[in-house]
């Protein structure tokens, strides 16, 4: 009976210190100072010394020593259940959208908004048009020539049906937004013609693919008898895509742009296109231009007409491994120069002032006057976006100008312009 009255004595005095003590720690006035003091009073010190010595001790002892016991450990804060910090860190995930489960609900809601936006970002893959196909072509491929068959058909549109029409119209599509552009930014221009895109059939495309196999590398495909240029299959192979255009390609090309003009006179401007080689000889002394080294390359006899009475003079411009262009533009009355790298060059649009006012004192025996010339460097014109289409470019330059258009065209016709100017040089005829 008395040891369980001693449990309830101590029982309540421990329940009633502890609402003391908390009291105290709430208190805002209480701090450590307090604290330190209180430890070092009388009562703390011999509290210190107290033991529990047995259970015969009388009940004023132990309620004494209870009393010292309580308010001792009453000094001790409470101990705290221990409850872990949530942490911020990378939820493995698994295929398709799926996660570890999380015992957090925030991080099961914030898992499943990630799963649904992964699963619709997968999903929109399936709604994704392939408009376009790379074809790598290996230069000593046996079957070189079938890349034109398999990249003609998915980007040229060669046949003529509805379904095969769509790339064809889009190229062409991409050359009026571009016409349109330069007519509300500049002086009126004409607007594109339907020809200048129209797409090979499937002979005109066998007829290509055939003659650039590598059965027909060592043959002649063609000779030109007014110029004397001879087209191997070796030569033609510059025509493909990735490669850099040759002197012999660009020079007969320039050969029947003349023709064309010839054949109809009235739909064409009236030019003069030199050959790949007169830039190099008028510049080929220190003065920067020799007019005396290509005094002969323009008699009216061997030419048919004089050289000033032209609309334009074109003038291919070769820079070690970059083709750029030079225009004689009598008609505006301008020198330009287009480089579809976007450059620049003054040098040589003084030579060619240079050259035009000795061929006009030479053959006409007058003096000239272009002080009022523009000296033009052409900077609202198509550019390449890769290193081996700058001499496809010069010839399209030449092709629209010589037509009195804008130049309107751009990098994504390049493929479809190197099949139609090897079907025009295999067929002697430009279109």
């Amino acid at each position: 009976m008395f040891f369980f009255k001693w449990v309830l004595n101590f029982l309540g005095a421990l329940a009633s210190n502890r609402k003391r003590s908390g009291s105290k720690r709430c208190n805002p006035h209480f701090n450590h100072k307090n604290k330190t003091l209180h430890s070092n009073s009388l009562v703390f010190q011999r509290s210190k010394k107290l033991r529990f010595s047995s259970m015969d001790q009388s009940p004023e002892k132990a309620s004494s020593s209870l009393n010292d016991t309580v308010s001792r450990l009453s000094r001790y804060p409470d101990s705290k259940l221990h409850v872990p910090k949530e942490v911020q860190a990378p939820v493995k995930h698994l295929k398709f959208g799926l996660s570890i489960p999380n015992p957090n609900p925030n991080h099961d809601f914030l898992s499943k908004k990630l799963s649904n936006a992964k699963k619709q970002a997968f999903g929109s893959f399936k709604y994704i048009n392939k408009d376009k196909e790379v074809v790598t072509v290996e230069e000593d491929d046996e079957d070189s020539g079938s890349w034109l068959m398999a990249d003609a058909f998915d980007k040229l549109s060669l046949n003529h049906s509805d379904n095969d029409s769509k790339a064809y119209n889009k190229l062409l599509k991409s050359a009026e937004r571009r016409t349109i552009k330069l007519k509300d930014s500049g002086p009126q221009v004409k607007v594109v013609t339907h020809e200048l895109f129209v797409p090979l059939t499937k002979d005109e495309l066998a007829e290509v693919s055939h003659a650039f196999s590598a059965e027909n590398k060592k043959k002649i495909l063609v000779s030109h008898e007014n110029s004397s240029i001879d087209i191997r299959g070796e030569v033609l192979q510059c025509l493909k895509p990735g490669s850099w255009l040759n002197d012999e390609v660009i020079n007969l090309y320039l050969e029947l742009l003349k023709e064309r003009e010839n054949r109809e006179p009235k739909k064409f401007l009236k030019c003069h296109f030199f050959n790949t080689f007169f830039y190099k000889k008028l510049v080929s002394s220190e003065g920067g231009c020799n007019y005396k080294a290509v005094k002969r390359w323009t008699s009216q006899r061997k030419l048919g007409y004089c050289l000033f009475d032209c609309d334009k003079i074109f003038v291919p411009i070769h820079k070690d491994i970059h083709w750029c262009l030079a225009v004689i533009n009598k008609k505006d009355r301008k020198f330009q120069y287009l480089d579809s790298l976007r450059g620049r060059d003054g040098k040589v649009l003084n030579a060619l002032a240079n050259y035009f006012v000795e061929e006009v004192r030479d053959k006409s025996r007058q003096d000239i006057d272009i002080s009022s010339w523009e000296r033009e460097h052409v900077e609202d014109l198509p550019a390449q976006k890769n290193g081996f289409d700058c001499g496809m470019f010069m010839l399209k330059y030449i092709d629209f100008y010589s037509r009195g258009l804008s130049l309107s065209f751009g990098q994504e016709h390049m493929r479809y312009f190197r099949s139609r100017t090897a079907k025009e040089i295999l067929r002697l005829r430009a279109d």
